[in-house]
């Protein structure tokens, strides 16, 4: 199975550029599956339920959230009928929608996607480890389904990683969120599974973490209340991560990052 996962979409500029590329992506690298992080797509803060129909008309198979996933008051009463937009697995029980989607392809492979999120400087949330491992525990990589990927949306490297290792060789791909900057680490574990620390974001890099500088650097040096950071609007990069697995064992073959437009050096896979 050929899948790409998308980083961080901010605002309008990277809504723009996932949604110029993905379908072209689509064609050239033979995708079979395409999962992008969305919780920034609406302003930079949270996902509305328009653009999450944009979104999923466009390419993308399913949408992945995170701390900012009831920013916009309006999915809340939504989100049940959007099956493919899915919210961290760790929120308490009862909270609207569902932390994992279930694809099934047109030929009749099946993708699981899941949506965690971490707690090291993060929101209290229940234990992702242990919530991932129940739900894995369902699910028979390259035997009830033939892939599985993981959305880990953290702030600390050390924690992602950690969940990397301990699910190395019961996913297809583990991949980090939320900090909006590309790592270098794209590699497979011992175990067979595909990890990154962090995908990037689709939005524009002239900017703090896809926000306009003047308001995010007056946060820093003044310290003191003031606008409210909007997504800086020049021309976004589409970053995220490819992954070849092999339909029999649901492990990773191959793994190449992708960058496209923008500030950041270009990258496309070759395989």
């Amino acid at each position: 199975m050929r899948i790409v996962f998308l980083g961080d979409i901010v605002g309008r500029s990277g809504r723009e550029a996932v949604i110029a590329h993905v379908p072209k992506l689509r064609k050239t690298l033979s995708l079979d599956l395409v999962v992008a992080n969305g919780e920034n797509a609406s302003h930079g803060y949270g996902l509305s339920p328009a653009i999450a129909d944009e979104l999923l008309r466009n390419g993308v198979d399913v949408v992945t959230l995170g701390n900012h996933a009831w920013d916009r008051r309006d999915l809340i009463g939504q989100i049940d009928r959007l099956p493919a937009v899915i919210r961290p697995i760790n929120y308490p029980a009862g909270t609207p929608g569902q932390g994992s989607y279930l694809v099934t392809l047109p030929d009749g492979r099946r993708a699981l996607v899941v949506n965690v999120m971490g707690r090291l400087f993060m929101d209290a949330m229940d234990d992702p480890f242990r919530v991932v491992g129940e739900l894995l525990a369902k699910h028979r990589l390259g035997v009830t389904v033939q892939a599985i990927v993981i959305d880990i949306h953290a702030e600390a490297t050390s924690e992602k990683l950690a969940f990397g290792h301990v699910m190395d060789g019961r996913a297809s791909l583990v991949i980090g969120t939320h900090t909006h900057v590309p790592t270098a680490d794209h590699r497979i574990l011992a175990g067979g599974t595909a990890y990154q620390t962090d995908a990037g974001m689709c939005g524009d890099y002239d900017s703090v973490i896809g926000m306009g500088k003047q308001a995010s650097v007056a946060r820093f040096v003044r310290k003191m209340p003031g606008e409210r950071p909007q997504p800086a609007e020049g021309p976004a990069t589409v970053c995220g991560l490819m992954v070849e697995t092999d339909d029999a064992t649901g492990l990773a073959r191959r793994v190449a990052p992708i960058r496209i437009g923008g500030l950041l050096a270009p990258n496309l896979p070759d395989f």
